[in-house]
């Protein structure tokens, strides 16, 4: 079963001090192309996240959010008392204030407060990595409901090109006999009289050069092939991306030897199809 690259998966951590928020957006992509966002508490830490998401989503451009917000009663940042005295003291050799008035300056200056490094809280780690898990565990959900959308509509799409193949299997002998006739009259129109055998030899040569027995037959493998890819147990982008290639391939060929208004037209069909598959094929995991 196939899976898109396009997905969301949210989490909410809720600790008795904090509300931790996780989100993972992916989108298409030829590779695996991961950006996080991270507090700085957990920088240490990301090679480690970028891992987990690496293992689970393999493939697309991934945006990772970790949002930490406190609710409790936890303060990293307090007042440098040290450094507030020793601006107040230089502002009141300045100028005569009152000594409230010097504070609400002092504590608008550079290093005023200070903050200390916070250090990683394991129990809490333990809580963000479950909800990582979550998250993962939804983005994936999301790429395969995206996926089952994808395969309904690459079904749909090859079973319209199988259908075009056959109008164009049945009109086939209609084209041979059109050109057999065209060959005819070009040799009537120059009112010259032409050696039968050799006529009837360059009509099989013509004939033979214009035929599509051979791309009618891969035309069909390819379609089965495909359709089997859809249907196998991983999902594998590029290769429908290269099935879709021979699949183009036989089309163009068998467009270029038509040489019969009809049969173009609906070359001209399989091929709009063919591009609507390539399209929706590039966001195939």
């Amino acid at each position: 079963m196939i899976q898109s690259m396009t997905g969301y998966g949210k989490e909410v951590v809720q600790l008795p001090s904090k509300t931790i928020t996780i989100e993972i957006k992916s989108l298409n992509s030829k590779g695996l192309d991961i950006n996080t966002r991270v507090p700085s508490t957990y920088r240490e830490k990301e090679l480690e996240i970028r891992d987990l998401l690496a293992k689970s989503l393999q493939r697309g451009k991934i945006d990772f959010s970790l949002y930490i917000e406190v609710t409790g009663q936890a303060v990293t940042s307090q007042l440098n008392e040290a450094a507030v005295n020793n601006y107040i003291n230089q502002l009141a050799n300045v100028v005569n204030g009152d000594p409230m008035e010097l504070l609400k300056m002092a504590v608008r200056m550079p290093d005023a407060l200070k903050t200390e490094r916070e250090e990683i809280d394991e129990k809490e780690y333990t809580a963000i990595l479950e909800g990582i898990d979550q998250a993962l565990d939804a983005i994936n959900k999301y790429r395969t409901d995206e996926g089952i959308a994808l395969e309904n509509d690459f079904l749909a799409r090859s079973k319209n090109i199988s259908q075009l193949l056959e109008e164009i299997i049945a009109i086939d002998p209609e084209r041979v006999d059109a050109v057999k006739e065209r060959l005819r009259k070009a040799v009537t129109d120059i009112k010259e009289k032409v050696d039968e055998n050799r006529f009837e030899q360059e009509l099989i040569y013509y004939l033979e050069k214009y035929d599509i027995t051979e791309e009618k037959v891969r035309l069909n493998n390819h379609l089965d092939y495909f359709n089997k890819a859809l249907k196998s147990g991983d999902s594998n982008g590029k290769k429908l991306g290269f099935i879709t290639q021979e699949i183009g391939r036989e089309i163009n060929t068998i467009g270029s030897k038509a040489n019969y208004a009809p049969m173009q037209q609906l070359v001209v069909q399989m091929k709009d199809e063919l591009e609507k598959i390539k399209e929706q094929a590039l966001n195939v995991l």
